[in-house]
């Protein structure tokens, strides 16, 4: 269960370092698809690892396993928060969650740079993906028009250079 983000971290941790269920080329095939499919990338990152080791019985126990716990969680702190939202003494409770994001956000990008570090050959592949980050972070280019431009370029520079 993750709170705010940085579970795509862990989850390569158990699947690709710890316990070998895949290799780091599959986790990340799965995790761009995860991406790129409606809803959140963790869950349907879940469901790919599930449905790839055990089928459908594996996709379900992992959507399960993955989202009991945190929904019945959320919906308790979330009603505990209500509760105690603009009471005497209780305002340590926005900074905290605000303090929550930028460790998610750290942890994505910690994630990022390990993969990036073990995955990304070539001059080609890192300017791609330096393209994209500047596209979406830097520009704010929607998502979509980034992938429009960048997949071709992407797919076009991969053929090129298995034909070199």
């Amino acid at each position: 269960m993750s709170f705010g983000g940085g579970l795509a971290a862990w989850i390569r941790r158990e699947v690709v370092q710890r316990r070998g269920w895949m290799d780091d080329p599959q986790f990340l095939t799965g995790y761009a698809l995860s991406q790129l499919v409606p809803g959140a990338t963790n869950v349907n990152l879940a469901v790919f690892i599930g449905a790839q080791l055990r089928g459908v019985p594996g996709a379900l126990a992992t959507l399960a396993g993955l989202m009991l716990l945190p929904v019945a969680l959320i919906l308790l702190a979330g009603g505990m928060y209500l509760r105690v939202q603009g009471a005497p003494g209780y305002g340590w409770v926005a900074p905290m969650l605000a303090g929550m994001g930028a460790v998610a956000i750290g942890l994505n990008l910690a994630t990022g740079v390990r993969l990036a570090r073990r995955n990304l050959r070539g001059i080609a592949a890192g300017m791609v993906t330096l393209a994209t980050t500047v596209g979406i972070a830097v520009l704010q280019i929607s998502l979509l028009k980034v992938l429009l431009v960048m997949l071709p370029v992407s797919l076009g520079l991969s053929l090129w250079r298995g034909r070199a």
